[in-house]
């Protein structure tokens, strides 16, 4: 898992390091000593810790006139044990939401697996949106089975078109307007 890096094709853009607006302003990161682990395994020191032992991530964009974000997350999304959809949601997203951003892309490549426990945080976040959404890309089948299994289609738009999303080669701004469209022809089919 040490080799596994968030994504860096948007750096020469956006870094949340560098934008007084993140909640991970400021953070420096090292390139020689890894210290964060998932279940006793080192991960990229690129990653950032937001409370949760299991779930890290990293802020691969915001852009604050659009109100949208993009979220690349790295582990396991385990609700039940540690209770990360709480740090993730407190930690990170109500700071977004106070920045006004409404508009949530969650890449879900390198998350393992996922176990639920109650939907009161996803409920919180999807009801603090306005008319914003939260879409999870790439996001692995079995983990997209456990999002239905748990009812949480209400609060966020996963699978069909967002499951095989070749966002990589898109500026995040073109991502975004992909992405809203897809979003507005399932809620207007």
């Amino acid at each position: 898992m040490h080799d596994i890096e968030p994504h860096f094709g948007w750096l020469h853009i956006y870094q949340a390091a560098e934008d007084p607006e993140s909640p991970f302003y400021r953070r420096t990161y090292s390139e020689i000593y890894f210290s964060n682990t998932i279940y006793n395994y080192y991960i990229h020191p690129q990653w950032d810790d937001f409370g949760s032992q299991t779930l890290y991530l990293k802020i691969l964009y915001c852009n604050y006139e659009l109100k949208y974000c993009v979220i690349e997350l790295l582990g396991e999304w385990n609700d039940l044990l540690y209770n990360d959809i709480m740090y993730l949601y407190r930690n990170v997203i109500e700071h977004l939401l106070d920045l006004e951003i409404r508009h949530f892309i969650l890449i879900g490549e390198n998350i393992l697996s996922f176990h639920h426990d109650g939907d009161d945080y996803y409920q919180e976040w999807f009801d603090n949106l306005d008319d914003g959404w939260i879409t999870c890309i790439n996001f692995r089948t079995h983990v997209i089975h456990d999002f239905v299994k748990a009812k949480l289609d209400y609060y966020l738009a996963f699978g069909g078109q967002f499951d095989f999303f070749n966002w990589r080669g898109l500026l995040p701004d073109q991502l975004f307007h992909q992405i809203n469209d897809l979003v507005m022809k399932r809620l207007n089919p």
